[in-house]
């Protein structure tokens, strides 16, 4: 059956060329048959290069936009608040167990430091701290008859005043003073300024319990407190910006330390 088939086309051929012999033939194994063929694949091979190119020059186009976004624009800011629960809470857990020779800047924010965990840190303490010095108070006066409680709201500005201005003037001092020295001497590596934020407001996270525990009214017990958090949290600075002070003179090295912890006490005695 196939044999018939082939011999009918092979005859139709022949019937077609008898009538015009002038007519022109091509083979599916002709050299220009295979032209075209690389030709066809040649043009899919250039559709396609230029789709690759177009998705390349998009995605440039993208992360251009990304690095030049200014700072009055949403996504400049995004990038400060982008961590993550388990990431919040690690450096929590840094800023509570500081440890010889651990550097809370390059084992936890180094990669990513963020204003998300300092910013509420900032909030909470300050709520607890005006909070909790109204309940003291209270309970510490609840048997004399003459005392008449009175909310006292203004210990919420006192507290907000002190706690921000902390969090964002001092290590602004300390990373322009570190950069200075960068420059004058070459000898004081200098964090950005943003990890510098980042690991003053995770120092503080240890003022909301302790605050918290003043409501107890007994002062020997919340000097205690007191006492306790700042050496926890000085720490933190301490270990934190020794490396980086410590290859410049002595006494500029041992100023800058010192100015760091006295300003750290000053804020835990104003909580008090």
């Amino acid at each position: 059956m196939a044999d018939e088939l082939k011999f009918q086309e092979f005859e139709e051929a022949t019937d077609l060329l008898s009538a015009d012999p002038g007519a022109s033939t091509i083979s599916a194994s002709t050299p220009g048959g295979a032209g075209a063929a690389t030709a066809s694949s040649s043009d899919v091979r250039l559709n396609l290069s230029d789709d690759e190119e177009s998705q390349e020059e998009s995605s440039g186009l993208l992360r251009g936009e990304k690095q030049t976004s200014g700072f009055w624009t949403f996504e400049y800011y995004q990038s400060f608040f982008n961590v993550d629960t388990v990431q919040v809470l690690d450096r929590i857990k840094g800023s509570l167990i500081p440890l010889p020779g651990r550097n809370f800047i390059k084992h936890h924010i180094r990669s990513n430091p963020d204003l998300y965990g300092p910013f509420w840190i900032c909030v909470s303490l300050v709520f607890s701290v005006a909070i909790s010095g109204n309940l003291s108070t209270f309970l510490s006066k609840m048997g004399d008859p003459q005392y008449h409680y009175r909310p006292q709201f203004h210990r919420v500005t006192i507290a907000a005043l002190a706690v921000f201005l902390y969090a964002w003037l001092v290590p602004l001092g300390v990373w322009g003073f570190m950069t200075w020295r960068q420059n004058a001497s070459r000898q004081m590596s200098a964090y950005s300024f943003l990890e510098t934020v980042c690991v003053y407001g995770y120092s503080l996270f240890i003022y909301i319990p302790t605050s918290i525990l003043w409501i107890i009214p007994f002062g020997w017990l919340q000097w205690l407190l007191i006492l306790i958090a700042m050496l926890v949290s000085g720490s933190v600075l301490v270990i934190t910006f020794w490396p980086a002070v410590r290859d410049d003179s002595k006494t500029t090295a041992f100023s800058v330390m010192a100015a760091i912890v006295l300003l750290h006490a000053l804020l835990a005695i104003g909580c008090k």
